[in-house]
């Protein structure tokens, strides 16, 4: 993969569901270096963005907090940063992204308000955001979901993908998961174990993972294994060349199987090992769902 260019100064903009983490990240971001701006109205987002280009002593990197406490010019967010993108801003968006099930346990743990659930309760709040968001969440560089991340989790998330130090990278998470917990909802590319012969029905090898040797050495000495994991790569490779090429810093690739404990989590550990030969990439490993059975 070849190196990038010397990258001109960076607008961020972080936005996303109510309280799904945008405090955190703009806190994140802070400490790692970059100029935050809170709760920025959507119809500044122009004039500010001159300040990276047109100022005698631009910021070099710029953050702004956008969320639905922009009223009635929320609406236009993905406007202007369509006309951004046309004026060939650096720009990037970044979403967060949570269930509701996570949501409305975090209202009700501050024992605060959704900003718009008015006289109806925080749900009614949460599917009035959602549908409000759909446009820009459409529009996300990076879309980070925070349902099963605690504050200390997301800021070390940013830190990976966000660090000035690690701005010349493409950040690679390889996530395995169960598919009966569901997708996962900020996974750039999907890969399906469920095609290998399931561990689950082995009783020698049922009480173990994909962490464990005698499970990797089963999963991975298929024959279909053998012959997906070079395949699987070599198509990976112009996709995430692609993403450099495009300025984008960060890619989820999700490997699943039917729960999240056998075949994913081997392929997942070997595909990061693979990926982690490319010196273009920093690669890390999670495995969402592992644990749960």
């Amino acid at each position: 993969m070849e190196s990038r260019q010397t990258m001109s100064p960076e607008l961020l903009l972080v936005t996303g569901m109510s309280g799904a983490g945008r405090s955190t990240v703009g806190n994140a971001l802070e400490d790692l270096g970059w100029y935050v701006v809170d709760n920025l109205p959507p119809q500044m987002l122009e004039p500010i963005a001159d300040l990276l280009t047109l100022a005698k002593s631009p910021i070099p990197r710029l953050a702004v907090i956008i969320d639905v406490r922009g009223g009635e010019f929320f609406a236009a967010l993905s406007d202007y940063t369509a006309d951004l993108r046309a004026r060939n801003v650096n720009l990037r968006v970044l979403f967060l992204e949570a269930n509701d099930a996570a949501l409305v346990k975090r209202f009700e743990q501050v024992r605060r308000p959704h900003p718009l659930q008015g006289n109806g309760t925080i749900l009614d709040g949460i599917n009035d955001e959602r549908a409000r968001l759909l446009a820009v969440r459409g529009q996300a560089d990076v879309l980070i979901d925070t349902s099963d991340l605690n504050i200390h989790q997301l800021s070390t998330r940013i830190a990976d993908g966000f660090s000035l130090l690690q701005s010349g990278k493409l950040t690679v998470t390889v996530m395995s998961f169960g598919f009966k917990y569901g997708l996962p909802a900020d996974a750039d590319m999907v890969a399906d174990m469920r095609f290998l012969p399931n561990p689950f029905w082995n009783e020698d090898l049922r009480p173990f993972t994909g962490k464990d040797q005698q499970v990797a050495d089963f999963v991975l000495s298929q024959p279909n294994a053998q012959q997906f994991l070079p395949n699987y790569i070599a198509t990976l490779a112009p996709v995430l060349a692609g993403y450099v090429a495009e300025n984008k810093r960060y890619a989820t690739i999700a490997v699943g199987c039917t729960g999240g404990k056998h075949r994913s989590v081997a392929m997942a550990i070997k595909l990061a090992e693979a990926l982690g030969t490319d010196p273009e990439l920093r690669v890390h490993v999670k495995h969402r769902d592992l644990g749960k059975e």
